[in-house]
């Protein structure tokens, strides 16, 4: 017996899988990283949002009372009512006073500093607190207040005067009739809130968040130890990676970015670093683990490598078997009835990815979805994606040539690249161009794409789309109609094709459905299609039904009409409906 053709087989199919296999990993791989950058990026925007909500608070109420202040330094003994209100009216404000230069009232002494406190228990305490044992002329905050003319944050300290905390003051300089600076209007604010602020809501749950202020003192990290005792030099000294020398650099700098590193015990980190807006000079990072961010790919990957193993030796067993014996057929009946189960292992894996939790963005009523996919087989050639960045919802639907698992292999890798170019394209066209691309490199099996991309602006309602020989949509609004389309080569049949795009405003209220073949082609037992005419009338059936033309439920209508005129008929094709209602209330 000649084993050379069967060698050749098996050593190509694992070729062509392996390849399949390392690319989706490589996009999958680049898609996870893009998508934890931008998460990273929007968790330091909004704790920098957070932050400079109380602080520009803290800065108003300055300003506010900086006229008071100005207009009273002619009775000093006032002053302290000035300050009072400040602390009464802004429950940020922990305790607020006026430190004037030295000998600036001789009855009052070297040093004045009316301040007003307020205490756990809600009462408010004042008191003139400069001396000899709390001399305010020597803090850095008084002397850098000074020196900088115009507000200033401190670095972080103890108060054992006033406040009795650890806090951080505003200082604004306050001039007298002559425009000469006589004291210092100053705020205090305890840093209780920034611990909780910043460690909420992390993005995974192993990840944590490190703010420094402009010297380097530790202000918020997981060890509390270090915590307003260590500076981030002191505390990455021992670290084996120059690289978080450069983070420390940079954070100090006032820049932005991000670096991966390796810690002490091996583990590899991604840093994403930012400064926070403002005249503080604090600066804050997100610290994620490597092995969490890459977990779910690691376990899919290896379902999918234990599953390429398998069918490659199941292949290999059927072809040597089944031509030594017709006794080895049983067996590979046998085998066969293991593919079974190893198949709907890949279909659960295939259905994990995509989305399927609905609605899927619950804090959001501009945009409601919907959508099915029931393949014909274990696994399917059908996909669907769709996700939100910049105020535009990003999505497709498409149908691979083929079915079964080469099928549901391209597919996966289709999915990867919309995902991977959506994340920093915003023209469909261009999205198409770069699937495309990528999809002629590796298709050695000559299978083709039929994919529709569209991009929905949610403010205005502009739809801009792509389609690439697939099934025109249907729009459900005040009417039911066809929502025509260039026309375009599927993906990954020809290099260097120009795709074309086209526009359309769609009203609020408006449902997009969209979906594959294996609806308008469905057939019953005398061969004949559902077609695109009951399609459309089923969809007419929302509206005349007081309008309830929600995408669950024209979905729903769309497959029990489709049962009803298939009957009994085995379904012969994968069968995929996604449904996008546009709800906002104004477009524009």
């Amino acid at each position: 017996m000649n084993y050379k053709p069967s060698v050749a087989i098996i050593v190509t199919v694992a070729v062509l899988l392996e390849i399949i296999f390392i690319v989706e990993y490589q996009f999958a791989r680049k898609g996870i990283r893009e998508e934890v950058e931008h998460r990273a990026e929007t968790e330091l925007r909004v704790k920098n949002l957070e932050i400079q909500k109380v602080m520009v608070a803290v800065e108003t109420a300055i300003a506010n009372t900086l006229w008071a202040a100005e207009h009273s330094l002619e009775q000093p003994d006032s002053l302290y009512t000035v300050v009072r209100r400040m602390v009464e009216q802004n429950p940020t404000i922990v305790g607020a006073g006026l430190m004037f230069k030295a000998d600036y009232y001789p009855e009052k002494g070297r040093w004045f500093e009316p301040y007003v406190a307020e205490r756990p228990d809600g009462s408010i305490e004042a008191a003139q607190i400069g001396g000899p044992t709390h001399d305010y002329l020597e803090a850095e905050f008084f002397q850098n207040g000074i020196r900088a003319g115009k507000g200033y944050w401190s670095e972080p300290y103890y108060d054992n005067a006033g406040a009795k905390m650890m806090l951080c003051t505003y200082t604004i300089p306050v001039r007298d009739s002559q425009g000469e600076v006589a004291a210092l209007l100053g705020a205090d604010v305890s840093l209780e809130w920034l611990s909780s602020t910043i460690n909420a809501n992390h993005i995974y749950p192993s990840s944590y968040n490190v703010v420094i202020s402009r010297k380097g003192l530790v202000m918020v990290c997981p060890d509390e130890n270090l915590t307003m005792h260590s500076t981030i030099q002191e505390v990455t000294a021992s670290s084996t990676d120059t690289t978080t020398r450069f983070i420390n650099q940079q954070q100090m700098s006032g820049k932005s970015g991000h670096q991966d590193i390796t810690d002490n015990n091996g583990d590899k980190l991604s840093v994403f670093y930012a400064p926070i807006d403002g005249e503080a000079g604090w600066s804050m990072s997100v610290v994620c683990n490597q092995r969490e961010i890459y977990a779910g790919l690691s376990v899919v990957s290896l379902y999918l490598t234990l599953l390429m193993l398998a069918g490659l030796a199941l292949l290999a067993f059927i072809i040597f078997r089944a031509a030594r014996s017709a006794r080895w057929l049983r067996i590979a009946t046998a085998e066969k009835e293991r593919i079974g189960s190893e198949l709907r292992i890949a279909r659960n894996i295939q259905e994990s990815m995509l989305p399927k939790t609905f609605p899927p963005y619950p804090e959001r009523n501009d945009v409601d979805m919907f959508a099915t996919l029931v393949p014909a087989k274990e696994v399917g050639g059908d996909l669907y994606d769709y996700h939100i960045r910049d105020e535009k919802l990003f999505f497709c639907i498409g149908d691979v040539s083929g079915k079964g698992v080469p099928a549901s292999l391209v597919m996966a890798v289709t999915r990867s690249l919309f995902r991977t170019a959506s994340a920093h394209e915003d023209l469909p066209e261009a999205i198409v161009t770069q699937m495309s691309e990528a999809m002629a490199e590796i298709n050695d099996s000559d299978m083709f794409v039929t994919l529709f991309v569209g991009v929905l602006d949610l403010t205005t309602g502009l739809l801009r789309s792509c389609n690439a020989g697939h099934e025109e949509p249907l729009l459900i609004g005040k009417g039911v109609g066809l929502l025509p389309t260039n026309n375009n080569i599927p993906i990954g049949m020809m290099p260097g094709w120009d795709y074309k795009s086209q526009e359309a405003l769609i009203y609020p209220g408006t449902v997009i459905f969209l979906y594959t073949d294996g609806l308008t082609e469905a057939e019953n037992a005398a061969h004949a299609q559902f077609g695109k005419q009951r399609m459309v009338k089923t969809a007419q059936r929302a509206l005349l039904a007081g309008g309830s033309n929600t995408p669950e439920y024209i979905i729903s209508l769309q497959k029990e009409a489709l049962r009803q005129f298939v009957g009994n008929a085995e379904q012969s094709d994968d069968l995929t409906m996604l449904a996008i209602r546009y709800n906002k209330t104004a477009a524009g």
